[in-house]
């Protein structure tokens, strides 16, 4: 597994996995309507503003994931679900931490209330649930409330 900072020569392929991986782990828990709108070139465009907060995962070859903190917020995290089982997730999560413990005793991150899969990998991970908020979302001017967790974790 190699982590690298990403660069600009990554955003395409930032852009890609976590187009794939954000409809994977939103797909039935999200209005349609807020799917439909978070295309490829949505995501492509919110790559460019966090491009010095990434880190990316690969194996040998293309990117399979990444994670973005954001003061003391895990902001992304996102792996391919072809890559599953490879440890990316573990090792971008872990990364993530340790960022933010250079500054901060307590992380957070946000997971939709419907991702089974995430909810139960960042419970492995240590992460406690401090139970739900709400993630307002926009689409074409027009609010979207999705229901999430606030998951938190002491790594300073």
């Amino acid at each position: 597994m190699l982590l690298r900072p990403a660069s600009e020569t990554d955003i395409d392929e930032i852009a890609r996995v976590w187009h794939a991986a954000w409809q994977d782990g939103h797909r039935g828990h999200v209005p349609p309507e807020l799917l439909a709108f978070r295309t490829l070139a949505h995501f492509r465009l919110r790559v460019a503003p966090r491009l010095s907060n990434i880190t990316l995962a690969s194996l040998v070859g293309p990117v399979i994931g990444f994670v973005s903190v954001q003061d003391n917020e895990l902001e992304q995290l996102f792996v391919l679900g072809e890559a599953r089982g490879a440890g990316a997730a573990s090792a971008l999560l872990r990364e993530g931490e340790r960022r933010i413990a250079t500054q901060f005793d307590t992380a957070w991150l946000s997971v939709v209330t419907g991702n089974q899969r995430a909810r139960r990998f960042y419970a492995r991970e240590g992460w406690r649930d401090d139970g739900p908020i709400q993630y307002r979302a926009e689409v074409a001017g027009r609010p979207i409330v999705i229901d999430t967790h606030r998951y938190e974790k002491r790594v300073g």
